[in-house]
């Protein structure tokens, strides 16, 4: 025991230098920090993300008293609040979950009544394992209210019927739309309205003028029947269904001309624009790009300017419904050498681009 005195003294002697120059080392850090707390004032340095975690983890054991004497870089909060969104970010889990946004309900129902459009004779079960084909999930009665809800009848009854879209598309080249457009004629009387009725093949896009006059009745409609389905050069030869809407002008006398010639007129239901759409875009091109801009002078001007804007429809101009292509292209072609030249009709009011060799 005797002999244990002198060590143990020893050791608390050098403890007690050990701690007094660790006193000083911590008074002299504080000193430091007030003198560098003068020189920077309110001003504030912009720390790394190493930085703010180091400074963090070194001044959570110290406690919020001893930061508030030591601190000159940033607050005791702010180095405690770094602290703590250094331990909610250890248990954050957000990085390693899958980063496809899952489907939610609308995604689901609105990809359920694309497949039941499309496919008509699709049941419940058929559309269940389609939508489950994509990683979608839907209880079969689920799937019975939502096609109920949407007026959407269940398949044998829905396939019964086709698209009138799918009915076009099956149909092409032998199928063709019709239409009349007004247009507003100087003439030495006045302004005359003047009716043009033209025919469009849905499938390429090329339009026939059948007839243009201001004093549309049967004997004249029956005449344009007539040239419509002529063996030789009429435009519906071959042709077996036509697309009308209700207007009156289409007479029984001329419905019934088509008949014989075997062309089936479709009378679309009154108010329906869209069923004959392609046929309105038609009208809604000539009167926007090309009437709007031009007063015809008489009937021969109006049939001059009509033929001209359709010489213009079939060979110089992109058709966006045929992948922006043109339809009929005569003698242009798409040539990446030489100067560009710009082809006028109806002094510019239409135009076209071509190169042209030097």
């Amino acid at each position: 025991m005797t002999s244990a005195a002198p060590l143990q003294f020893l050791v608390l002697l050098v403890a007690s230098w050990i701690g007094r120059r660790q006193g000083e080392a911590i008074e002299y850090l504080r000193a430091e920090n007030r003198v560098l707390r003068a020189r920077l004032g309110p001003k504030r340095l912009r720390l790394f993300d190493a930085e703010r975690r180091l400074l963090a983890e070194k001044g959570k054991p110290l406690g919020r008293n001893l930061l508030a004497e030591m601190a000159s870089l940033a607050t005791p909060e702010t180095i405690l609040r770094w602290y703590r969104e250094q331990v909610a970010a250890k248990y954050d889990g957000s990085r390693t979950r899958a980063r496809r946004r899952p489907a939610t309900r609308d995604d689901k129902v609105k990809q359920l009544l694309t497949m039941a459009r499309e496919n008509p004779s699709w049941g419940y079960t058929r559309l269940r394992g389609a939508l489950a084909n994509v990683g979608l999930d839907l209880g079969r009665s689920t799937i019975q209210r939502i096609l109920a809800e949407h007026g959407i009848e269940p398949a044998p009854r829905r396939g019964r019927t086709m698209p009138w879209k799918t009915f076009l598309k099956a149909h092409w080249g032998a199928i063709a739309a019709a239409d009349f457009f007004s247009a507003e004629v100087l003439t030495r009387g006045g302004l005359v309205r003047y009716l043009v009725l033209f025919v469009i093949d849905l499938k390429t896009r090329r339009v026939h003028i059948a007839g243009v006059t201001c004093a549309a009745d049967g004997a004249w409609m029956a005449q344009v029947a007539r040239n419509l389905t002529d063996a030789a050069a009429g435009p519906l030869t071959g042709f077996r269904h036509l697309i009308v809407d209700r207007d009156p002008l289409y007479t029984a006398h001329f419905r019934n001309l088509l008949r014989a010639a075997g062309v089936q007129l479709l009378r679309l239901p009154s108010k329906s624009p869209n069923l004959n759409a392609y046929a309105e875009r038609f009208v809604r091109s000539i009167k926007h790009e090309c009437l709007r801009h031009i007063i015809p002078l008489g009937e021969r001007h109006l049939r001059a300017v009509v033929r001209e804007f359709v010489d213009h429809y079939h060979a110089e101009r992109n058709h966006q419904g045929l992948n922006n292509v043109i339809p009929f292209p005569s003698r242009h072609s798409a040539s990446t050498v030489g100067r560009i030249h710009r082809l006028e009709r109806l002094g510019g009011v239409l135009s076209f681009y071509e190169r042209k060799a030097a």
